[in-house]
């Protein structure tokens, strides 16, 4: 039996490595000139960035999260959770439920207030169900905590209005707080939300690629990177799989690429499926990486809900996940934009983009003055986040529903178009594997 695997990002290599130690041939072809997807980085003037956000391990799975720990072996060094929101000027707690004595007293006043009402309203069979995700916001943290954080922020790095976002993903990732925790919070009893991050991994050196490169190690022979498909016809035996130039056979196929790139490589495909695709909302990405001539603090990642200053919802600093990611003494910042292609922000050079986010950082007091910036560079990801439209699962139904009819077997965050973390992603190949305790 052998494997195609599309896509050589964290899925691709982890479906590699453990179909290969299953005793199958497999090859992995990968489009760009190296392999990582989403979890590449780069290193440059001493400074290491991860190339697709800020990325860390952790997770609620024990065995993804041994996998990934047990993989990188030596290198990897262990961080407790330092997380904030930058609101009003100061930094609150994280989550936002979590850090309402930190408020001011108003702000603190009409979150506990209207957490409270809805709560009632709630048990009173006063509301009704939401219906997109802007509702659920209310209903399950009530108008406070919504108008003042939730809302904004994921409006920010969703990039689309949360009214006109489905609900259905949001179950098991966005918790209700207790109740007891937000009085807690609003009266300055300490409480810890998403207790689950609190603790995170990241490799010594080498950024979150190393995670994939420790993962590939025992199949990087079988990785064919700078390989573009072009072509994947289904035949009696197989599939053939060409790049225009070069074809491989295989006895099957499985895309972890986004079905937008995998469509164009089929012939004959139903109007209405390639409408479906069409129709699949995604956001593109910006990963602005700041060097700093010396260290700037000691918070792990911040949310910035405000649209006021500037584009980037989230700022993380990966010099304080690894000692060995930026020189002696120096800092780095790593600020996140989404954006869309063709909207205002697609348009911007990359020093526009680097301005922009170096005048935030020193609005926020991140950064002295610009002048403290010794090393700067931007990174697009074309494919970053699926957004969950109204339509979602009705496109995506026919999208998987076609692939399934030809015999292409999708998988992992894009193959499936689904918005999966690095351990969503690992476990989707256990579960398609059948495996308990991947190797």
């Amino acid at each position: 039996m052998t494997t195609a695997i599309i896509g050589g990002g964290l899925t691709g290599v982890t479906l590699g490595r453990l179909l290969a130690a299953q005793g199958e041939d497999v090859i992995i072809l990968e489009r760009d000139a190296t392999y990582g997807g989403l979890c590449r980085s780069h290193t440059e003037n001493g400074f290491t960035f991860d190339d697709g956000g800020s990325h860390i391990i952790f997770s609620r799975d024990a065995e993804v999260q041994s996998f990934m720990r047990d993989v990188l072996q030596d290198n990897k060094a262990e961080r407790n959770r330092n997380t904030k929101i930058f609101f009003k000027g100061a930094y609150v707690k994280y989550p936002f439920e979590n850090g309402l004595a930190e408020l001011p007293a108003e702000d603190r006043f009409y979150c506990i207030n209207e957490y409270i009402k809805t709560l009632i309203a709630l048990e009173k069979g006063e509301l009704k169900p939401p219906e997109n995700f802007r509702e659920w916001i209310l209903y399950t943290f009530g108008t406070g905590i919504a108008d003042l954080y939730m809302i904004p922020y994921n409006e920010k790095i969703w990039n689309y209005p949360a009214d006109k976002m489905s609900l259905h993903w949001v179950d098991g990732r966005i918790p209700r707080p207790p109740v007891e925790d937000i009085i807690k919070s609003a009266i300055g009893i300490e409480t810890e939300g998403y207790t689950h991050q609190s603790v995170f991994t990241y490799p010594v050196e080498g950024g979150i690629e190393a995670l994939v490169r420790a993962i590939a190690a025992p199949i990087e022979e079988f990785i064919r990177c700078g390989f573009a498909v072009s072509s994947i016809q289904k035949t009696a035996d197989g599939f053939v799989i060409s790049n225009g130039t070069e074809t491989i056979t295989a006895d099957r196929c499985i895309s972890t690429i986004p079905p937008q790139e995998l469509l164009p490589c089929l012939s004959d495909v139903p109007p209405e499926v390639r409408e479906a695709v069409s129709a699949l909302c995604y956001n593109s990405l910006y990963s602005v990486c700041i060097g700093v001539s010396h260290p700037v603090n000691d918070y792990s990642w911040l949310y910035v809900p405000q649209k006021e200053l500037g584009m980037f919802n989230r700022i993380s600093f990966p010099s304080n996940y690894s000692d060995a990611v930026a020189p002696a003494g120096q800092s780095s910042v790593l600020a996140e934009i989404t954006f869309n292609d063709g909207d205002d922000v697609s348009r911007m050079t990359d020093d526009a983009i680097i301005s922009h986010t170096v005048k935030g950082l020193a609005e926020m007091n991140i950064l002295d003055s610009p002048e403290d910036v010794v090393y700067a560079a931007v990174r697009r990801q074309d494919y970053a986040y699926v957004v969950y439209d109204l339509a979602y699962q009705e496109n995506i139904g026919i999208v998987l529903s076609y692939l399934k009819d030809v015999g292409i077997e999708p998988l992992g965050r894009f193959g499936e178009f689904e918005y999966l973390n690095m351990d969503g992603c690992i476990r989707r190949v256990l579960d398609y594997l059948g495996l308990n305790n991947p190797v």
